[in-house]
């Protein structure tokens, strides 16, 4: 056979195919329309990879995708009734649906996403702020530092043993070889003037 006959044969064959495989969706759609499971799985079988496809490259998202699929189907099965061959092919038809599911969830993902980052924006606590912590951290203890110096010895020795060195009542007493009472009341004393330096309210 001539070579060009021959590729002109090929080509008269792909397109009998072609149409032949568009009959057997219109019919096999039309079948589903009448709520006919067999021919539901068969369609399936015939046109889930080139609907599975479509939807992966708009959603490049695997999970998602699948769901979308199977969403797609559903609806197939659902409104096949409104199928009309005389509009345009099974297969287009399907296609559509699975175009349109599958920009609908980018569209709801990308919904989510804005209310999400809008609920960030207004709701997010101030971030954390090391250095105005560590130079407020420095500021009191400065303020501290010069209200200790505003005490006696006597008061500022007992109130740095007891509060800044960590003893207790009765260890500032032994450390500093004084009767507890004593040590207590330089204690409360020296507390009572850090307060009213520092401007603290009880």
């Amino acid at each position: 056979m001539d070579p060009v006959e021959a590729a002109s044969t090929g080509s008269r064959e792909s397109v009998d195919a072609a149409r032949g495989q568009a009959q057997q969706l219109t019919t096999l759609l039309r079948q589903v329309a009448t709520g006919d499971e067999q021919a539901f799985a068969e369609l399936y079988d015939l046109t889930a990879p080139r609907l599975h496809g479509l939807i992966v490259r708009v959603l490049r998202n695997p999970a998602q995708s699948e769901e979308v699929t199977q969403e797609v189907y559903l609806d197939i099965w659902r409104t096949a009734t409104r199928f009309d061959p005389d509009r345009g092919s099974a297969l287009s038809w399907m296609l559509t649906i699975a175009h349109r599911r599958a920009v609908d969830r980018v569209r709801s993902a990308q919904a989510a996403s804005d209310r999400e980052e809008h609920y960030q924006a207004t709701h997010q606590a101030p971030a954390y702020d090391a250095t105005a912590e560590t130079a407020t951290t420095r500021l009191e203890s400065a303020r501290v530092t010069r209200a200790l110096q505003d005490l006696t010895d006597p008061q500022r020795q007992a109130v740095t043993l007891a509060y800044l060195g960590g003893y207790t009542h009765t260890e500032v007493a032994t450390l500093l070889d004084l009767p507890l009472g004593t040590a207590k009341t330089r204690i409360r004393d020296g507390l009572i003037r850090l307060r009213d330096a520092l401007g603290v309210t009880s």
